[in-house]
């Protein structure tokens, strides 16, 4: 049995999904730059396969360089030949900016990555326009083979969970991360396994939970809480005469009250008026 076999067993409902699902059979992609990844994950972003593959396969055609283009020929490529391939306008930026930051060494070539850990990666990438962490630990899974890599934010990943530990809701993504601490170091091959959940849950094949599981619960900061209960001051109204501190102790009006005091009306002089002479 391998280290990562063991180490998930440990965990009964892993164990039992972990004999339902097979061997880990995954090997992680190679030979591709990280340009490259990247721009295929950007290109992907919001769209289906079919139609992503078609949008890349125009774009390496006007590029003309056979295979996929590299950053320099990227930043030296007009705008209007990417918005012809099918991009838009805001995954023209996120290419335009992926590229200068390839050009510019901000992001490092796949033979620098590996010398990174992974929250440095995770830093490093993620200062591209239109990467987050997810497209990033998408990367450090099937592109550079990381072992202990749990994208708590992926929906495949918490349906799995959800099906596999027989939950009636989504798992919140920091209640998963906290759960998955049990799996480390190898929280990748847990990744997987929940992805293969799904996959057997719709062939009837996913076996039953072998224990109820409590999500861990995670409070919040105190400061967190405090900062959303607490409503916006309202700022004390300055009156005439009187000194911001008094202002702010004067009683304030009834609902329906006169804030305005209204200048009374001149008396009328009781003296009898005198006629106008013809």
């Amino acid at each position: 049995m391998t280290d990562h076999a063991v180490q998930l067993s440990q965990d009964p409902v892993m164990g039992a999904l972990m004999a339902a699902a097979g061997g880990y059979g995954f090997t992680p992609r190679a030979g591709a730059s990280t340009f490259h990844t990247l721009a295929r994950a950007i290109a992907h972003q919001q769209l289906n396969g079919k139609a992503a593959q078609s949008i890349l396969n125009r774009f390496v055609e006007r590029c003309g360089a056979g295979d996929f283009p590299d950053a320099e020929r990227v930043l030296a490529l007009p705008q209007g030949e990417l918005r012809a391939s099918g991009f838009s306008f805001a995954k023209i930026a996120a290419l335009k900016d992926l590229a200068a930051k390839c050009a510019s060494g901000v992001v490092p070539e796949r033979d620098e990555l590996h010398a990174l850990d992974d929250e440095t990666i995770i830093d490093r990438l993620t200062q591209v326009r239109g990467i987050g962490r997810w497209t990033v630990e998408m990367l450090l899974i099937f592109d550079l083979g990381r072992p202990d890599v749990l994208p708590v934010d992926d929906f495949g990943v918490r349906n799995g969970f959800r099906l596999a530990y027989g939950l009636k809701a989504m798992p919140p993504p920091k209640a998963l991360a906290a759960f998955g601490e049990r799996w480390r170091p190898f929280r990748s091959a847990a990744a997987w396994y929940l992805w293969r959940a799904v996959d057997l849950a719709r062939e009837g094949r996913l076996p039953l939970p072998a224990q109820k599981v409590k999500l861990p619960v995670i409070r919040r900061r105190r400061h967190e809480a405090k900062a959303a209960r607490r409503k916006p001051a309202r700022k004390p109204v300055v009156k005439a005469g009187l000194r911001p501190s008094a202002a702010s102790s004067a009683p304030r009006a009834r609902s329906g009250a006169r804030t305005r005091a209204r200048p009374r009306p001149a008396r009328r002089s009781r003296a009898p008026s005198r006629k106008k002479r013809r």
